[in-house]
């Protein structure tokens, strides 16, 4: 059997000098916060627009720290990964690219962290996979809502069996991007709009699925073991463009891309059920479910906190007693990276401070990180695997082990 990668740890880096590749919405982000995160510098940014390098260059040298190496070209991502000085490449770039510079950094030696989704196909998956286990180098996804205080608090409620046996859990990624993927400046090249015409499953299930695989422990005793997924139509109309860029628009003049509301339910090895949902293209305020059933009692996040317990579970707990339950269940990270991460980032960026402070203690400390590249993959295969289904008629479809048995352990 193939050496494996679980709980992978790695000689301690005092300082990670990181380099961020892709600097759209996320990238941009990450350098702010980057930049308030002890143990770590920020030594080489590359990106397609210069005017984007220069800003977030000038970001970095206002907190009087060096600056960073610029790097403009298509190809220069390369070059950043074979830099021997670099510690972690960032991954800011579009989807496809993903995983061939996750793939390429960690070849060079290169820890990794990439955006969402690591992978958009099985075969990619694998790839990661193999190429994390053949270099020994950390490839983690940047997966920032199991970094949410309400998703912590929940975690720590189930290690602490207050819901007794989970069985089921729902979670979703419904976000109204119709504006943004209909802006020619919100992403380089209108890539996500692209993507999304073409993809008839479910293009982003780790929002959703993150959180909830860390609670029913996947590849950590459990792992998916097949889905069913199914697709409303699309819909077209221009009325909703209208209203949103006006008569004269050039985007007004175009068809949206309504419904196409995906719907996966996923069974585990241990008999647990889990459903996924992903609409970007309707008017649904934003929400992510995140609902939790156990024998002992439930949760749910969205539209608003809910708890429920044994033996009176008809009835929901008051506001007053599920704030006073996430108080007591704070979760440790929340501790001690909260209130400096509500100032470096804001209340709704918080759970994106945490994540980066993880990494880069891990880094620091010679740890293994708290995600790890069995996760990026088994997350992130949902992207194929739902369009598969769909496409041939919401056949059941096979999630593979990316673990090779190892998850039983």
């Amino acid at each position: 059997m193939k050496p494996h990668v679980i709980g992978l740890s790695c000689p301690p880096i005092p300082v990670v000098n990181i380099a961020i590749i892709g600097l759209g919405n996320r990238g941009m982000l990450a350098v702010h916060r980057l930049l308030h995160i002890p143990g770590c510098r920020i030594t080489a940014l590359c990106g397609l627009q210069p005017e984007r390098l220069h800003q977030a260059a000038t970001v970095i040298t206002s907190q009087n720290t060096p600056s960073p190496a610029l790097y403009s070209n298509p190809d220069d991502w390369k070059q950043v990964c074979e830099r021997e000085d670099i510690h972690l490449i960032y991954n800011c770039t579009h989807w496809q690219l993903h995983t061939p510079l996750a793939v390429y950094a960690m070849q060079q030696g290169k820890h990794i962290a990439i955006e969402v989704p690591a992978a958009l196909s099985v075969r990619e998956c694998w790839q990661l996979v193999d190429t994390a286990e053949a270099t020994r180098r950390h490839c983690m996804m940047l997966k920032n809502c199991c970094y949410d205080p309400f998703e912590l608090a929940t975690l720590n409620m189930a290690r602490q069996g207050l819901f007794g046996e989970i069985v089921h859990a729902e979670g979703a990624y419904i976000h109204d991007l119709c504006a943004m993927n209909f802006d020619p400046h919100a992403y380089y090249g209108m890539w996500s709009l692209r993507y999304n015409e073409q993809h008839t499953g479910n293009p982003y299930p780790t929002h959703g699925l993150g959180p909830l695989c860390q609670l029913l422990r996947i590849h950590r005793s459990d792992r998916m073991q097949y889905l069913v997924s199914i697709s409303s139509a699309q819909f077209g109309t221009t009325e909703y463009a209208r209203e949103k860029f006006g008569p004269e628009s050039a985007q007004a003049q175009k068809e949206y891309k309504k419904g196409d509301m995906n719907t996966t339910l996923i069974r585990t090895m241990k008999g647990k059920t889990l459903m996924i949902q992903h609409d970007i293209s309707n008017p649904r305020p934003y929400s992510r479910i995140y609902h939790i059933t156990g024998t002992r009692g439930m949760a749910q996040k969205w539209p608003v906190p809910l708890f429920a317990f044994a033996p009176d579970s008809e009835e929901y707990l008051s506001q007053a007693e599920a704030e006073a339950l996430l108080q007591t269940y704070e979760h440790p990270f929340v501790k001690e990276y909260g209130e400096k991460g509500k100032e470096v980032a804001g209340e709704r960026r918080l759970r994106d401070f945490i994540m980066d402070s993880r990494l880069i203690h891990c880094l620091n400390q010679g740890l293994p990180l708290d995600q790890d590249v069995y996760d990026a993959a088994e997350w992130s295969c949902l992207v194929e695997l739902t369009q598969y289904s769909v496409n041939n008629g919401s056949v059941p479809v096979e999630i593979p082990d990316f673990t090779r048995g190892r998850w039983k352990e």
